[in-house]
């Protein structure tokens, strides 16, 4: 009777969750209208706290909380001595009850496999409605709520634009937990599902959504009356709301922010839990964030071999990630946190604490929780905190949530009551004598965290005669529901051999016992127990004691081996008594000085002023060489992304959005004396993407590397890789021939020269013209018609070079440079009458069949006959070296030293229309420096110092420091990883990592979240 009282009385709370609109089959139990918990610590809100309070509400909002609440005569009351009532928390980033993405979807409608009047990329899916397709799962509703959440902001993973997100409660009536049907919109730069061959790389997604952003634009300004398109329509809905943009990884956060910024959008960014590692760049971003704690477990160092495979980077993160969330409040950045990513979602807690161990207040941890995500989608009016009129969402703590050992007693959604951890009001522990007809058992209840252990310490015989059981132990399971006991024990003693159960209830104050019982062999008896004598009483879970933060190493710029904890900055510098090739008029300087300030040359010659330079820094260069930096024209390091070969033009793509600064390429070629590159997209399609233009500036952003102010390039590529010949490929991408490539040229060019016509005509407002569709794709090529953006095209073959060339004079521009060029020296004449210059290889040949008729010669040719010629590295190891590629010249052709060196140094930064600030020694030029243990061309010579805008961003003599420092940092946290593994914390085994390194016909799958050089 007592269990049937005790089920009924739970379920009263429930039927507050009754629908109206549905009927309702038998007798309805009586609706409870209020419930009131009393003399509990109350969380209000993340700042409000109220001792010995009592929280009342009713049909599942909240009535009251304080401490004077007038009570209802009709409602259900109960006692929460000693326990905390905490908002429940709040996830803005979950899928929970969305179908999972089924496969590949190849359809260009996008609200599944049916077909129509939709856009026509599958991966912007802008029409979904999350709301529509939500349904209740109970598991992972349990799960959620089991660690304290009561709501969560739900969307499809599945999309560059995955519609509308709907706020949902963790309840278990779907037409009670949809509390918004549209609370956000959904963004990230992973295509999904999506089967569709466009987009395959990063920067094809980001081009992608902007462009989705120009046709949202164009439709909602007329281009609805040109086609209808029911994924620009929903795309323009989304705008209302707020924004949830999935980057993941810091640099991904910098990227969405980009984009939102050309768009006028402001996204919450969804994080990796690294963005510690550059928080003065997204506290500058001014975005909000949303933060997973799921952090990454100690790894196994014990084989000293299998630990190289952990890099110093990941050994620092798993160090410093914890302490991610304090940095942002340090730095005022607003976040929320989520649960996302967490394979065992049991973590969350205790990852929580480690948080706050490291320095996150509990205040700020229960306001990522609770009012930043409220507030963030506009939902403060619902959710957030127990302010009157919000829905009842809290959950039952036994003590302060933040400490150790604290656990979640119950969780009330929307009023309804869901048991985690049943309360047990009463102080259980202590000893007992347990009375049987043939023994009498003294045992012992313990406290263990949140549950009770108990063990047998004595038994003894109810007979006179002594028994050997006596000193017999035994281990008990124990169980308390409310009032109701059950105890059980195996036992193996002259009396019983196997399990003994008790069930039974205790009276009023716990103390007395009693009930039936069974022995192994099935027979009933009676039975009694009394306490004998009280445990101590714990102490009670209040505020997290004050403990000293635990010491973590320093954040270094970039994150990664190498990395500096401070940025070196630019100097005054005087260079004396050194060999200064200039690479410009001056010539070769014996003795020389050179004058470094504020980032530029100031003076080069023989003797220089510097008295007016105060706090000079002299730089003895005797028996020393300097030069220019070194500018690799053609580079693909430092990228997250090469090639967008899907389409046969990927014009509108950008490398300048996925540029990598944490490469370590950059430092090693900086210790080659490289300080300028072109970062080149690769050569998977005839017409390639936008190039981007980089100083080396180590542990800088992508922005710090950015040249500014400089004009555009594109990638164009011929011969094999154009028309697929190297790899397999379904023949359904145009086109399979070099003829084909051919046709791509004018098809596209002609294109772009009637979308320049369409865009004059509408730039006139009297009449106004049709709405006008940017099409960012022919921008970049009317770019090229324009003369603002110029080609570097990879080539082979004396033919396709001739046809290109053609291509060009019959469309009115002039190829820039063509790269690799190994037949150049066949039509050196003819480029020199068309004005291209050329970007190539020293001395590579016979690794595929075009370059057949490669000779190392080339260079050496082409620069006799007038044209400006570069060699190049399009490889990552190669570019450490340049300074010996330009000595190839000498040794192939007889080419002066001079004009060798020009090779790598002024040549390439007239190619690149960078030749009045850098490539030369001469006053007014950016400090881009070099200095060289000896002759620059002399395979003994080694870069010592390489400045970069007046900066030392290598020095021979600090890298011998650094490697050091290294070594006993990576030591420090090999003995720390030690420790946790001693300790029993988890531990993952070290796996080794796909470093590799982007060519001209690297496919990458960036899009698909797979990155390869982090």
């Amino acid at each position: 009777m007592k269990k049937l009282l005790f089920i009924l009385g739970v379920g009263l709370s429930f039927v507050v969750a009754a629908q109206p609109t549905f009927p309702y089959n038998g007798v309805l139990p009586k609706k409870v209208t209020s419930v009131a918990l009393e003399h509990a610590t109350i969380y209000v809100d993340y700042q409000t706290v109220i001792e010995d309070a009592t929280l009342l509400f009713e049909n599942g909002k909240v009535v009251s909380v304080g401490r004077n609440a007038v009570i209802p005569d009709n409602a259900v009351r109960y006692d929460m001595t000693g326990k905390f009532i905490y908002p429940s928390f709040i996830d803005l980033y979950s899928d929970y009850g969305m179908p999972s993405p089924q496969g590949k979807d190849a359809s260009a409608a996008n609200a599944g496999s049916e077909k129509g009047a939709f856009g026509w990329n599958a991966a912007i899916r802008a029409e979904w409605n999350s709301s529509q397709n939500f349904a209740c799962k109970d598991e992972t509703a349990k799960e959620l709520r089991n660690i304290g959440f009561g709501s969560v902001v739900t969307q499809k993973f599945d999309g560059i634009v995955r519609g509308s997100a709907a706020l949902v409660t963790l309840g278990s009536n779907p037409n009670l937990s949809l509390v918004s049907s549209r609370v956000a919109a959904a963004y990230s730069l992973n295509k999904g599902s999506s089967s569709m061959s466009y987009p395959s790389s990063l920067m094809g997604s980001i081009a992608l959504l902007r462009q989705t952003y120009y046709d949202m634009k164009w439709y909602d300004a007329g281009g609805n009356k040109q086609e209808r398109n029911l994924s620009l329509e929903a795309m323009s809905q989304l705008q209302s709301l707020p924004s949830i943009f999935d980057a993941g990884d810091k640099w991904n956060v910098l990227r969405a922010d980009k984009i939102g910024d050309e768009f006028g959008v402001k996204y919450i960014v969804k994080t990796a839990g690294n963005e510690y590692q550059r928080l003065s760049d997204i506290k500058a971003a001014g975005v909000s964030l949303i933060v997973p704690i799921n952090f990454p477990d100690a790894y196994d160092v014990s084989d000293p071999l299998v630990a190289r495979f952990v890099s110093l980077n990941e050994m620092k993160h798993w160090e410093l990630a914890p302490s991610n969330c304090a940095m942002l409040v340090k730095e005022a950045i607003p976040f929320t946190i989520t649960c996302s990513g967490l394979q065992d979602k049991n973590n969350f807690l205790k990852n929580l604490r480690k948080a706050v161990s490291r320095g996150l207040s509990e205040k700020d941890a229960l306001k990522a929780l609770t009012h930043n995500p409220a507030t963030f989608v506009q939902a403060q009016k619902q959710i957030g905190s127990l302010q009157p009129g919000l829905l009842a969402n809290f959950f039952i703590a036994s003590g302060n949530i933040f400490t150790e050992g604290t656990v979640i007693h119950e969780n009330w959604i929307q009023g309804e009551r869901y048991i985690v951890d049943a309360i047990n009001n009463m102080k259980m522990a202590g000893t007992y004598s347990l009375q049987t007809p043939l023994h009498l058992y003294e045992f012992q209840l313990k406290e263990d965290g949140p549950k009770l252990k108990g063990e047998i310490l004595h038994v003894k015989a109810t007979t006179a005669a002594p028994s050997k059981a006596d000193s017999l132990q035994y281990a008990v399971n124990f169980q308390r529901v409310n009032e109701l006991i059950t105890v059980s024990f195996e036992a193996n003693d002259e009396f019983y051999s196997g399990v003994l159960r008790f069930s039974g209830d205790m009276n009023a104050d716990g103390t007395q016992w009693s009930g039936k019982g069974q022995d192994p062999a099935g027979n009933w008896f009676d039975w009694t127990a009394s306490r004998t004598a009280a445990a101590n009483a714990p102490a009670k879970a209040g505020k997290t004691a004050d403990k000293p933060i635990e010491p973590v190493g320093e954040i270094t710029f970039p994150f990664s081996a190498y990395g500096n904890v401070k940025l070196p900055k630019a100097e005054n510098i005087l260079i004396t008594n050194a060999t200064i090739w200039t690479c410009d008029k001056a010539g070769v300087i014996e003795n020389g000085q050179l004058l470094i300030s504020n980032g530029k040359i100031v003076e080069v010659g023989k003797s220089v002023n510097s008295t007016k330079f105060p706090g000079i820094r002299t730089i003895d260069a005797k028996g020393k060489h300097v030069t220019p930096g070194i500018i690799d024209e053609h580079s693909h390091i430092a990228l997250e992304s090469v090639n967008e070969g899907a389409q046969a033009s990927s014009a509108e793509v950008q490398e300048a959005t996925v540029v990598f600064p944490e490469d370590i390429n950059i430092y090693r070629q900086l210790s080659g004396g490289v300080t300028s590159a072109q970062l080149l997209h690769g050569s998977a399609n005839p017409i390639g993407g936008q190039s981007a233009l980089v100083k080396l500036h180590w542990g800088g952003n992508a922005d710090d590397m950015l040249i500014d102010n400089t004009f555009g390039y594109i990638k164009f590529a011929l011969g094999e890789n154009v028309k697929q010949a190297n790899w397999y490929n379904d023949g359904t991408r145009f086109p399979q021939t070099r003829m084909g490539v051919e046709q791509i040229y004018y098809d596209h060019f002609i294109r772009a020269r009637e979308y320049g016509e369409a865009k004059k005509k509408a730039m006139v407002k009297n009449p106004p013209g049709p709405a006008f569709r940017v099409d960012i794709e022919m921008e970049a090529l009317l770019e090229i018609l324009e003369k603002k953006r110029f080609v570097t095209c990879h080539s082979y073959v004396q033919s396709e070079i001739n046809m290109l060339m053609h291509v060009a004079d019959s469309l009115g521009f002039t190829l820039n440079t063509f790269t690799h060029i190994l037949e150049g020296y066949k039509v050196a004449d003819k480029m020199k009458a068309h004005g291209a210059g050329a970007s190539s290889f020293s001395d590579w040949w016979a690794y595929k069949y075009e370059v057949k008729d490669a000779i190392p010669h080339n260079g050496a040719l082409l620069w006799e006959q007038g044209v400006t010629v570069a060699f190049n590295s399009d490889d990552a190891e190669m570019a450490r070296r340049l300074n010996q590629e330009a000595a190839k010249a000498v040794k192939y052709g007889s080419v002066p030293a001079e004009e060798a060196l020009k090779f790598v140094t002024i040549n390439p930064a007239r190619l690149l229309r960078l030749d009045t600030r850098t490539g030369s020694l001469a006053a007014g030029k950016d400090a881009d420096v070099v200095i060289w243990s000896a002759p620059p061309l002399s395979i003994y010579a080694k870069a010592e110092m390489t400045f970069v805008d007046g900066v030392c961003y290598y020095d021979i003599n600090k890298d011998k420091t650094i490697v050091e420092q290294m070594k006993t940092e990576r030591a420090r946290l090999t003995q720390k990883m030690l420790n946790a593994k001693g300790s029993g914390e988890a531990v993952q085994t070290p796996v080794m990592k796909d470093k590799r390194h982007f060519h001209c016909d690297t496919m990458d799958q960036t899009s698909e979240g797979i990155f390869f050089n982090r």
